[in-house]
């Protein structure tokens, strides 16, 4: 295994770092969460990686996303995100969909997908990504809202039946229980939501965010991925 997975070695082994070397995860939504998601994942030597984002850089996304800089405005994210893992790791495997994700998405999830991590904004995408995750038996983990947040130690691994507080969740439970879907392994935050007022924004359900929310929560997801393979039997 390459030198720079040594470290990691050292902690999980060799047999581990092999199986995340083997592994391929799909990330739905590379913005400031999926970024840090995906940062985490590589550097920590996941070899495949399937990336899908319909989005471009913008400036307004510097604040938060780790692929955000003055020199990618406008580069398309999951082509940015890929150079990034290859910069990590020469030997990732990578797919890219520029797409947004919807029930009318075809070709993306394939069986051999040892994870699905969702950090897609809107409900009805997360709620499709939920249902084929759970036909397909592809393990998955949703994020929550981050937006309008600023303690990032108030973020929780939970079930989604066992979140309170996240206006986001409390919507997904419900559309999930309306689907039959008895569980879902989400990360969310207990902290009350922060109203904002958006100056100089005609989008008024644009959220705040800062630096250090998403990007916690992006690598707590990443360290629940990891420590789920390397535990699958």
């Amino acid at each position: 295994m390459e030198n720079i997975f040594q470290r990691t070695e050292m902690l999980i082994g060799e047999e581990n770092l092999q199986k995340l070397h083997n592994s391929k995860v799909a990330i739905f939504g590379i913005g400031g969460v999926g970024s840090y998601v995906l940062e985490g994942l590589a550097r920590a030597g996941i070899g495949n990686f399937i990336l899908v984002d319909a989005d471009i850089v913008d400036e307004t996304n510097i604040n938060r996303q780790i692929i955000a800089t003055k020199d990618t405005i406008g580069m398309d994210k999951v082509e940015v995100a890929s150079s990034r893992v290859l910069s990590i790791n020469p030997n990732a495997k990578i797919k890219t969909f520029k797409e947004f994700f919807s029930k009318d998405t075809k070709g993306i999830l394939e069986k051999d997908i040892d994870y699905i991590v969702d950090s897609v904004d809107t409900v009805s995408a997360k709620i499709e990504l939920v249902e084929r995750a759970k036909k397909l038996n592809i393990p998955i983990i949703s994020c929550m809202g981050t937006g309008n947040k600023l303690d990032p130690l108030r973020l929780e691994i939970e079930d989604i039946y066992k979140t309170e507080v996240c206006p986001l969740a409390k919507v997904m439970r419900k559309e999930l229980k309306q689907r039959g879907i008895e569980s879902l392994k989400v990360l969310y935050s207990k902290e009350e939501p922060i109203k904002v007022e958006n100056k100089g924004n005609a989008r008024k359900a644009t959220p705040g965010s800062i630096s250090f929310v998403p990007s916690v929560a992006g690598l707590i997801i990443a360290g629940e991925v990891v420590k789920d393979i390397i535990n699958k039997k």
